[in-house]
């Protein structure tokens, strides 16, 4: 990470309401201002957290997707409007134009690709924390195989007709996803965004917490960070928090353990459904 002091506080004038929060002030969000994090996936998740972070001051964005808008997106995905669909630009280019708007201080950089074991070398570099806005768990499990063995800070989430969940991950010291999840689910025995359709608040929601947890890791407050898989249903109103706290120590996880890397190692995974 850049040197924080290097950031000139002139540069500051604009956060002062974030700097006014005693857990971030003015040192942290120099910290911002001189990190960089990788948003994998620019859709509904990737849209929230790419916008939440360039206004919050992360001072280099990475932002990776291979898709292009469709008018069905709209509800959910809040950098785009009506003319971004028309104008047929990937969701990357689209949204790289919307946040040099948003804050002119943070340096964007759109890439039009797949996440996959060919690209996720060169996506990672440099980066200090890695953000999922994907939407399979093919392209997670390949995350987070990369963050481990690299030893980089990643954020899952995902989200599905009202419910969504998310866990944070710093290698060597917290539970890693194939700690929670053995492997990826069966195809079909999930339910899909096509499948089962979804509610843009819980995408808000998600990203948004999403967003605070990389703040807290890249401002230099990793200790903040939520230790419990967090699961919203909105349409049934409830909340839970479950406690990973011991799971890094009781599963023998494949990754964390034994040095294991199959997706990043292109042995499993199907690059067709990569994001």
């Amino acid at each position: 990470m850049t040197n924080s002091r290097e950031v000139n506080d002139r540069s500051l004038d604009r956060y002062i309401p974030q700097i006014r929060y005693p857990g971030l002030g003015a040192e942290g969000q120099r910290r911002l201002l001189a990190s960089r994090a990788l948003v994998c996936g620019c859709g509904g998740l990737g849209s929230v957290l790419a916008n939440t972070l360039a206004r919050a001051g992360v001072g280099r964005l990475r932002i990776v997707d291979r898709d292009f808008l469709e008018l069905d997106n709209l509800h959910r995905q809040v950098l785009y409007d009506e003319r971004d669909v028309a104008s047929g630009l990937p969701k990357a280019v689209a949204a790289e134009a919307r946040l040099r708007k948003i804050n002119s201080q943070v340096e964007i950089e759109a890439i039009v690709a797949s996440v996959d074991p060919t690209t996720i070398g060169r996506l990672l570099e440099g980066v200090d924390v890695i953000l999922d806005g994907t939407d399979n768990f093919e392209t997670r499990f390949l995350l987070n195989d990369a963050a481990v063995k690299f030893g980089i800070p990643w954020v899952y989430g995902g989200c599905v007709a009202t419910e969504g969940q998310t866990m944070t991950i710093l290698p060597g010291e917290t539970p890693c996803l194939r700690c929670l999840l053995q492997d990826v689910p069966p195809a079909g025995s999930t339910a899909t965004c096509h499948s089962a359709g979804i509610l843009a608040p819980i995408v808000n929601i998600i990203g948004s917490l999403e967003a605070c947890e990389a703040i807290k890791i890249l401002s230099g407050h990793r200790e903040a960070i939520s230790r419990s898989l967090q699961v919203f249903e909105l349409w049934d109103n409830r909340v839970r928090q479950v406690n990973l706290a011991s799971l890094r120590e009781t599963v023998n996880c494949p990754t964390c353990r034994q040095s294991d890397f199959p997706w990043l190692e292109g042995r499993r995974g199907k690059p067709a459904v990569m994001a």
